[in-house]
């Protein structure tokens, strides 16, 4: 598990079942871990693929401080509850989410997706900048590739959206999203909401130390369905937070906010993303509790995240 030369491969976990009109909540994460050697995906679907290491992929690795008293350039620091993402205090900046008109027509729907998630990074860029982690730029693609950085993709039946860390990819295709949410944009904003909360665990490296606790070799024991359950709850959490941060202004009503804010709890009880009751909690810590320490799933007991 340690080693830089072990053979990668796919961490998946089982599906959450959907109540009918649910949204995907958990959906598919998967991140390439050049420094262990593993990559790992949690989802509503079992997925099963190969994922290659990425060379390169961490670029604020090894980063060097300026000479001087300068503040030193920032760092993903690959720990879990102590990450200094999460300390009291740090806290998204207000934004004003000005978004275009959503529609079934996937370049127009890629504008939406591309614009919501500008609007997502700016609120981001200030706890980033006060915990000194980077702001790593995301993509937002709307085609499914036959691969990626984390390998093949998984099937229209397996995925409605995931997040592939090795390229820093939001993969939404137009199809999958609009079977599953039609044109209800609140799925729409907490679906993309979630998938950018697990960009910033990759940027945090908080992926990266949970990728370093997992232990057995299918990553299917209890202790590693708690990690994936652990890092799926805190990106509702981030998401809502994120939700929280528009909710009132430009094109993101109080009463959108809210609509996205329940599509959270619509998922039935899973062994990888928690229970339905659970789900919802998350999300709304973050919603209210506007700071990123709210979000610290880490320090949770374990009956939190069952």
């Amino acid at each position: 598990m340690t080693g830089t030369d072990e053979v990668p491969r796919p961490f998946t976990s089982s599906p959450p079942r959907r109540n009918p009109g649910a949204a995907v909540v958990g959906l598919l994460i998967v991140a390439v871990l050049t420094a262990t050697g593993m990559a790992m995906a949690g989802g509503p679907r079992t997925v099963d693929g190969q994922a290659l290491p990425v060379p390169g992929v961490y670029t604020s690795e090894g980063a060097k401080a300026p000479a001087g008293n300068a503040k030193p350039a920032p760092k993903e620091v690959r720990e879990l509850e102590t990450n200094p993402l999460l300390a009291d205090g740090i806290a998204l900046g207000a934004v004003t989410c000005r978004l275009p008109a959503i529609s079934r027509e996937p370049s127009k729907l890629e504008t939406y997706y591309k614009t919501f998630v500008s609007c997502l990074a700016e609120a981001w860029k200030p706890a980033l900048d006060q915990a000194n982690e980077p702001a790593l730029p995301v993509t937002v693609q709307v085609t499914l590739p036959e691969s990626s950085a984390c390998g093949k993709a998984p099937g229209e039946n397996e995925a409605v959206a995931y997040y592939c860390g090795g390229d820093t990819t939001i993969y939404a295709p137009t199809q999958w999203m609009l079977g599953d949410a039609g044109l209800e944009r609140s799925r729409h904003l907490a679906t993309m909401a979630h998938e950018y909360g697990h960009h910033i665990q990759r940027s945090s490296g908080i992926l990266s130390a949970a990728a370093e606790k997992m232990s057995s070799p299918n990553e299917d024991s209890p202790a590693d369905k708690e990690v994936v359950r652990r890092i799926e709850l805190q990106a509702n959490c981030f998401g809502a937070l994120a939700l929280a941060a528009g909710a009132g202004r430009g094109s993101i009503s109080r009463s959108l906010a809210n609509a996205a804010l329940d599509d959270y709890g619509r998922a039935d009880d899973s062994d990888t993303h928690g229970s339905r009751r659970n789900q919802l909690k998350w999300a709304k810590a973050g919603f209210s509790g506007k700071t990123t320490s709210a979000c610290n799933t880490w320090a949770a007991p374990a009956s939190d995240v069952k």
